[in-house]
């Protein structure tokens, strides 16, 4: 059955590389679906997720209510953690399509859709898994010596398994559909690395052709693009732009990185002063600078040493050489952040790196940069992750743009097992498949298991048993289980190896589908919405000179939704002093409105109001929205202990 699969595939194959262009459109028309499933999907149909979230929304909106494009500000104080683009970005989707949440996550989902098409673009031209010297060798990974593969079959190949994969992974679909920063300087410096390949490449194609006398570039016969006079500078002028913005998007680390890993990819190749000729280095600084340099200087003429102090200070050499926010983690944590982040396609990295056998240093110097990817790829991994292993400050989202890395490396891999014809895998491909039966296992049992390990949130008090009511840790490990099942079945057949990935994607997407888009909508309604609900009451209700206080917790997606200043009190007496000052100091002291926690209201009504000083307007969840009298009768003393 799978052998008569195998063969339609294969004629399937044969009549669409002889039109082109209807794959082409094949081709678009499967990238708009991965690119909808993962990215635009329900993603603005929940509301803003404390705590960061709001705060890049909030910030975004502030600049487009006080006019102040320069220093960004949340609740009436200057937020100098991240650059300005991802507040521009959400501003003018605020002033195109509202101030609401597709706004503000639409900068991040296009931001992933851009990596996705580049590196679909990159792919099918320069998807060739290792130098043709390397090619015709014995793989350690076949029984019998492979025959040459069909290069443009494989180009294909690695072009819509890589798409696939830079799409759905578990961390890159996260940070996609979410308001941060975090997703746009991968984006940024993602396309920033896929545009130097393509113009490294075309700048070795350049040279060997008669380009050097006309200044025209030739592509291969194959179906290589063949770009005009300037094509390949078009695309390192891309590069400098891209860092350029990764730099207005997160800061030095936009262009730090990027320079580390191309460094060492060039250095290991040994061109690297040639490249740098090449890409006219000193002229793309200019360009880097003209784009990126204003903000800065604008932003420190605004605000002086405090900007400083907090943006390159705290929030770069800091964390780099500190722990900020109590971030600490073990040595080891990215790679457990890798293989859960990229799971399950994780299981095949160590191979996918392993089969580029980079210890070959003389054979990758000797081969065309067009078959340079999965070295190119490899740099950019390692750069990535040995860069923030170094970093004492760790958390998980630092590894996104790595995972475009990642995503090529095991697109190379699968394609070049599927081009070369009668391969019968060894030892590392049957090591990797058992290990990705047990990760799908272990995922299975742990979605099962979820809703006895959800901890304690004051704002979702029955999160467990609402999660296993509903019935999804059960259908996520039915998804993962009959995956598992599926892997072994293939696993054990003779050339059942070939279904692994689609076993896995489609396992995946039904995933998705099936349990992450209904529980990110449980999620919402249980966590989100109550404050939602109440902060948009506090705006309707607001009379005039009123303040809103939060009592109790500190959730920024308040001051977002009510649109307003928020003041946070963590202790019940520290608030009625608050209201007995304003009380005292204004001659027509207005009433107030406090968002409290349900059991820290029981508490303030034991111990300090009366039921005439206070008025409830609506409870919802976990909270109460009340309005204190505008004088409290008299001064309440304060329990023992709190003084």
């Amino acid at each position: 059955m799978k052998d008569r699969v195998a063969k339609t595939v294969t004629k399937w194959w044969n009549v669409w590389e002889k039109h082109p262009t209807r794959l082409w459109m094949f081709s678009v028309l499967g990238l708009s679906a991965i690119c909808w499933v993962a990215f635009l999907w329900h993603l603005g149909s929940t509301g803003l997720v404390d705590e960061t979230e709001p705060l890049f929304a909030e910030a975004a909106r502030q600049m487009t209510v006080t006019g102040d494009w320069i220093t960004p500000y949340f609740n009436g104080e200057t937020r100098f953690d991240k650059p300005p683009l991802v507040y521009w970005l959400m501003a003018i989707g605020y002033k195109l399509i509202g101030v609401n949440e597709w706004a503000v996550r639409l900068p991040s989902a296009m931001s992933a859709i851009a990596l996705t098409v580049l590196g679909f673009y990159t792919l099918r031209y320069f998807g060739i898994s290792r130098p043709s010297t390397l090619i015709h060798d014995n793989s350690s990974e076949l029984e019998d010596a492979p025959k040459l593969p069909n290069p443009e079959r494989q180009r294909w190949l690695s072009a819509g398994i890589g798409a696939a994969l830079i799409a759905f992974n578990p961390i890159t679909l996260v940070w996609a559909r979410t308001g941060v920063s975090d997703m746009l300087l991968s984006g940024c410096m993602g396309t920033a690395l896929l545009s130097f390949f393509i113009a490294y490449v075309q700048g070795e194609t350049r040279r060997q052709g008669d380009g050097e006398q006309n200044s025209r570039y030739r592509g291969n016969a194959k179906g290589d693009p063949q770009p005009i006079l300037g094509f390949a500078s078009g695309w390192y002028l891309a590069f400098y732009i891209l860092i350029a913005l990764a730099i207005l998007a997160k800061g030095p680390v936009g262009i730090v990185l990027p320079g580390l890993i191309i460094g060492a990819f060039l250095v290991y190749l040994g061109n690297f002063w040639q490249v740098v000729r090449e890409m006219r280095l000193f002229w793309g600084l200019g360009v880097i600078g003209v784009l990126a340099i204003p903000w800065y200087v604008l932003v420190t003429l605004a605000n002086g040493e405090d900007y400083i102090n907090k943006f390159f200070g705290y929030h770069n050499i800091e964390r780099f050489v500190g722990v900020v926010n109590h971030h600490w983690a073990p040595w080891y944590f990215y790679f457990l952040v890798v293989l859960v982040g990229f799971a399950p396609w994780s299981c095949y990295l160590p191979l996918a790196i392993a089969r580029l056998r980079f210890w070959q240093v003389q054979q990758w110097r000797c081969s065309p940069r067009a078959s340079q990817l999965g070295l190119f790829a490899l740099c950019w991994f390692a750069g990535v992750f040995g860069f923030f292993t170094i970093a004492v400050t760790k958390l998980p989202s630092y590894v996104l743009p790595l995972m475009p890395a990642a995503a090529i490396l095991v697109a190379l891999l699968a394609s070049d097992l599927l081009t070369y014809q009668n391969p019968q895998p060894r030892l590392g491909l049957r090591l990797s498949g058992g290990f990705n039966v047990i990760l799908l296992l272990v995922l299975a049992g742990a979605i099962l298991y979820s809703p006895n390990i959800v901890g304690y949130d004051p704002a979702a008090l029955n999160l467990s048993e609402t999660l296993q009511a509903s019935g999804l840790p059960l259908r996520g490990g039915i998804v993962w289980g009959m995956a598992a099942v599926a892997t072994a079945i293939a696993l054990w057949q003779r050339r059942g190896w070939r279904w692994l990935g689609m076993i896995n994607l489609v396992a995946f997407v039904a995933f998705i589908i099936l349990v992450v888009s209904p529980a990110a909508f449980l999620l919402d309604q249980q966590r989100q919405l109550p404050l939602r609900e109440l902060s948009a009451i506090a705006a309707e209700v607001n009379q005039p000179s009123e303040e809103l206080l939060m009592m109790g917790f500190e959730k920024p997606s308040v001051v977002f939704y009510a649109q307003r200043s928020v003041n946070y009190f963590d202790e019940e007496h520290k608030l009625i002093a608050y209201i007995e000052k304003i009380a005292k100091t204004k001659p027509n002291p207005p009433s107030t409105l406090i968002l409290i926690e349900s059991k820290r209201f029981n508490k303030l009504q034991e111990n300090w109001l009366k039921p005439n000083e206070y008025t409830i307007i609506d409870n919802e969840g976990a909270y109460h929205l009340i309005r204190v009298a505008k004088q409290l009768v008299a001064q309440k003393p304060q329990p023992s202990g709190e003084r």
